[in-house]
């Protein structure tokens, strides 16, 4: 399974998935689910996967075989993130259809996509892209998509996350969001693959891959534990009456 989570904040946005890929208990596999695109001092554009690894793989596929062959349109050549979404939407529901028109046995090999990034003389953008090939749009109320596994990292980011914060803030939110799920749920698993974009700098961050033994990650992971704890203990304690 998967779990991506992807931000879109005043100071730029953060990217972060992870690698695991499993059909059942004796096959899982680690694949990259963040992909990057892009042109130094015009264009950032970067997409991230959940679901079914062939649909997504044939996605991506046919996003690079456009850039190779320099077929129009492509998303190095549109003029904005709202025709990136529009054209990977188009993509992703080709290639869902292609494998069979049957729309229940469709659902068999659908993926979800984020698309986020920003292109020169614009603002920043982010679309969660479904099955069907329609999306929507982040906002400063929503600043946030995720995709897979979601629900157990989705609390601290509803409680925790607004659109002002600070990129690094919001990095440790984001790493304690997946510490949880990776707490939680099996299907989620190490390394993950973590990206911040800085607003207006239209350069392709070199991003980092958070290994198991990752010092930084394990520190945090543990304080948040440490503190949930102690948070628990000095809540106030229950009236009597809650346990007549």
């Amino acid at each position: 399974m998967t779990y991506c989570c992807a931000l879109r904040l005043e100071q730029g946005m953060v990217f972060i998935s992870d690698t695991r890929t499993n059909a059942g208990v004796d096959h899982i596999s680690v694949f990259r689910k963040l992909y990057t695109f892009g042109i130094p001092g015009e264009r950032v554009i970067v997409i991230q996967a959940s679901g079914n690894l062939a649909t997504t793989q044939a996605v991506i596929g046919h996003i690079k075989n456009q850039l190779e062959l320099n077929q129009e349109p492509n998303i190095l050549s549109l003029h904005t993130m709202f025709e990136v979404a529009e054209l990977v939407g188009r993509t992703l529901k080709h290639v869902i259809e292609s494998v069979t028109t049957d729309t229940m046995e469709q659902s068999n090999y659908y993926c979800s996509l984020l698309v986020g990034g920003q292109i020169a003389g614009q603002d920043m953008q982010l679309y969660h892209i479904y099955p069907q090939g329609n999306f929507i749009c982040a906002t400063s109320d929503t600043p946030y998509f995720q995709i897979g596994e979601s629900k157990y990292g989705k609390p601290i980011l509803d409680r925790a996350l607004s659109y002002d914060m600070p990129l690094d803030e919001a990095l440790r939110c984001s790493l304690i969001s997946f510490a949880s799920t990776l707490r939680s749920n099996v299907s989620v698993g190490m390394p993950l693959d973590v990206l911040v974009y800085h607003k207006d700098t239209f350069e392709i961050p070199a991003g980092k891959r958070i290994q198991e033994d990752d010092e930084y990650f394990t520190k945090i992971s543990k304080q948040w534990s440490d503190t949930l704890k102690k948070g628990l203990q000095e809540l106030p304690k229950p009236t009597l009456d809650y346990f007549q």
